[in-house]
Formats: structure tokens, sequence, C-alpha cells
């Protein structure tokens, strides 16, 4: 896979489409990041909208 890490987004998700396999950035220009909660309040309840499974 020829990878364009994007240094500003930092991802350890190996199973993302985006994620780059020999380093742990995404390879997108940008990211979605939302919530799954009504009043999030931990990161636990954020989440990433731009995932997409390999």
């Amino acid at each position: 896979m020829n990878c364009h890490a994007n240094k500003s987004i930092e991802c350890t998700v190996q199973q993302c489409a985006n994620h780059c396999e020999n380093e742990n950035y995404c390879s997108l220009d940008r990211i979605l990041v939302g919530t799954h909660e009504t009043n999030p309040t931990v990161d636990q309840c954020t989440d990433c909208k731009s995932f997409r499974t390999k």
C-alpha cells in the first residue's frame, strides 16, 4: 500500500482503511469527529466518523 501519511492526524486503528500501515497516521486530509452521546463527558464518548473498515 502506498500511503501518504497526514502527520497532523495520528491514528492507531489498524482496522481502518485510511490507516497508514507502516506508520500510526491517517491518510485523509481531514477527519470528522462526532459523538454517540447526548452529553459527552469522556473521550470514550467520541467517535471518528471517517472510519471505514479495510
